[in-house]
């Protein structure tokens, strides 16, 4: 029997060859680790016999950019999940709290547009919602490369600030929340059963910082699976048909999570996540007055330059979690 030939099918060969582009990528780092090894060697040899300090500079250099990208193929090896290596979907929904959550909100979507793009991802908008005032009420995006569910997956949760808002005249301190949800974007068809009884499917009018991209009629898709409360939305495509089949991919991706969850709660007996967003349920925490610390509340992971973070600089708190989460599976 001939073995089959995978070039032949689109899909498939798409697959191969970005899986085969992502192990050239792990050798080229491997590769670049040895080298960097031996340099830093090299250099503490001539130092030790020439007796010359002044390399000591130059040596702690390499030994930094060696640790940086030690740390980086090191983390990718804790992606290991079925999806992991999947673009991701992520929707980021204010909470009570009117235009302060709304402006919360905005930051965030600017946070992870950042650490985007300084990892050479791309973002594909697909639902916006303008806040009354200012910022945003919700926005689904999807974050286009290589494991990008699998770091990302780090960020579902609800997210809590603090500062004085400027929004408030009496120059009060506030507290808001904003929840994101995390799912891969599945491009296979799923094995879950969805009846149209239930779901309903509303149609409304396309709004928001789409660009042209997003066209103005009433193309906008929002399906709600009834039996669980799920909703979906989407009016990045051109089309109601092509907006539907997205939304529709989508859910499926959700309800497979769902029910991944289900199983494991059912087998270690735990308690479901808590999804109401509010106080005592966030997973992080952004202070930025009286002091400015970023904490994480699962992995107590912590920063104190809260400009850096919501500028993208979000890798020592994903790589904390993966660590996090690699732990708890070994100790299960």
């Amino acid at each position: 029997m001939e073995a089959p030939d995978f070039w032949d099918q689109p899909e498939r060969a798409q697959e191969m060859m970005k899986q085969l582009n992502s192990l050239k990528s792990d050798v080229e780092t491997y590769e670049k680790l040895i080298t960097e090894k031996e340099d830093m060697e090299t250099l503490i040899e001539m130092g030790y016999e020439e007796n010359d300090e002044s390399l000591i500079p130059e040596i702690q250099e390499l030994l930094n950019q060696f640790e940086i990208n030690f740390e980086s193929i090191r983390i990718k090896t804790l992606l290991s999940g079925e999806y992991d290596s999947n673009n991701a979907i992520v929707k980021l929904n204010a909470g009570a709290g009117g235009t302060e959550s709304c402006d919360w909100a905005s930051m965030l979507y600017r946070m992870y547009t950042r650490w985007s793009e300084k990892h050479g991802f791309t973002i594909e908008v697909l639902d916006y919602l303008d806040g009354d005032e200012a910022g945003i009420k919700s926005v689904t995006f999807q974050v286009n490369g290589e494991n990008a569910y699998g770091y990302l997956k780090s960020e579902k949760g609800v997210h809590r600030l603090v500062r004085i808002s400027p929004f408030n005249a009496a120059g009060k301190r506030q507290t808001s929340f904003v929840s994101c949800d995390v799912m891969p974007d599945i491009e296979e068809d799923l094995d879950i059963e969805i009846k149209d009884d239930e779901i309903r499917i509303d149609t409304y009018r396309s709004s928001g910082a789409g660009g042209q991209h997003i066209n103005k009629t009433s193309s906008a898709i929002r399906i709600t699976h009834l039996p669980t409360n799920t909703v979906v939305q989407c009016q990045n495509e051109r089309s109601q048909f092509q907006n539907k089949d997205k939304a529709m991919q989508m859910l499926k991706a959700k309800l497979f999570l769902l029910k991944q969850q289900e199983n494991m709660e059912k087998l270690s007996g735990i308690r479901g996540d808590v999804t109401e967003i509010g106080w005592g349920n966030q997973i992080r925490s952004y202070v930025m007055q009286p002091y400015t610390m970023v904490k994480d509340h699962r992995t107590n992971e912590e920063s104190g330059n809260v400009d850096a973070v919501m500028d993208g600089d979000l890798d020592s708190f994903i790589n904390a979690y993966l660590k996090w989460i690699a732990l708890s599976k070994k100790q299960s």
